[in-house]
């Protein structure tokens, strides 16, 4: 597990518990759109943070895969950030936000084309010129397959990492709702994505919802909940595929439980992580001896 690290998401409800439990704690990752407005004081407290421990900022509201060009204004909003807090790396999302200047509320999924890999990679270049470095990119849960779409998930994942040279935040819970609701199988998934790419992972929870109709459930990413056994799983099976040093966040939005419960599920990531390492590490010695 060398260079592996494992952490949690900041949020300041945990501040406390996250103070006493540095040890434990590898990398924090801080929401940019919390701090957008934020003080000069709390920008400084954040840039204190980043000293003690290493930190990556994660953005929510760029729409970075929307049809239109991103707003320099909004760019510049997240330099500024970036520039005081001095993060090790920053990331977005490979969704849409906004379109014709309304305000979707959420992260949705764009039609997979030729036409948005296109604008994705103008806008994530874009972006890298004015922050300054390019982001992670990361997969998005949807409960609705994206009309209109021309190809898979993960090749136009590929060829969006392809033309703009981003990494990947590899969301092993999105995946996992992903691949529960739509019925494919993730292993598939990760074998056709660039691995290499992957630098950082989030974990998380979700639960279970209905449709308005009753006659079918779906999984439900809500960052609310305890990781499930399928999502460590899945972790596993990236650690055993990437050779390369991976970032994980334990993603919780509400609900928190006591922090030695998060604590456990950081160990329990770190246990999923060796365990993929060390199937890589046999398949190595394995194929060495043919």
């Amino acid at each position: 597990m060398a260079g592996d690290r494992v952490g949690l998401g900041w949020r300041p409800q945990l501040a406390a518990g996250i103070f006493a439990a540095l040890d434990r704690i590898d990398i924090l990752e801080v929401i940019a759109d919390d701090y957008l407005d934020a003080s000069r004081q709390q920008r400084r407290g954040l840039n204190v943070l980043a000293r003690q421990i290493p930190v990556h900022v994660h953005s929510i509201d760029l729409g970075l895969a929307g049809s239109e060009e991103v707003a320099a204004q909004r760019l510049e909003r997240l330099a500024r950030l970036v520039h005081d807090i001095e993060p090790e790396s920053w990331s977005e999302h490979l969704a849409f936000v906004r379109t014709s200047g309304i305000e979707i509320g959420h992260l949705a999924a764009p039609p997979r084309t030729s036409a948005s890999v296109a604008s994705t990679v103008r806008n994530v270049r874009k972006a890298a010129e004015i922050v300054g470095t390019l982001p992670h990119m990361e997969n998005i849960a949807t409960l609705l397959q994206p009309p209109g779409s021309a190809m898979s998930e993960q090749a136009w994942i590929a060829e969006i990492v392809a033309a703009s040279g981003c990494g990947l935040l590899l969301d092993v819970h999105n995946l996992h709702t992903n691949a529960i609701n739509f019925a494919f199988d993730p292993l598939t998934f990760l074998d056709e994505i660039p691995i290499a790419s992957v630098r950082c992972i989030h974990i998380a929870g979700g639960q279970w919802i209905t449709s308005p109709d009753g006659e079918k459930r779906y999984l439900l990413d809500d960052h609310l909940h305890a990781v499930d056994e399928p999502v460590y799983a899945l972790l596993s099976e990236v650690a055993e595929r990437a050779v390369q040093p991976l970032d994980v966040i334990l993603e919780r939005d509400g609900a928190y439980p006591p922090m030695p419960v998060l604590l456990q599920e950081l160990d329990r990531a770190r246990d999923a992580l060796a365990a993929g390492r060390r199937r890589q590490v046999a398949e190595r010695r394995s194929a060495h001896a043919r």
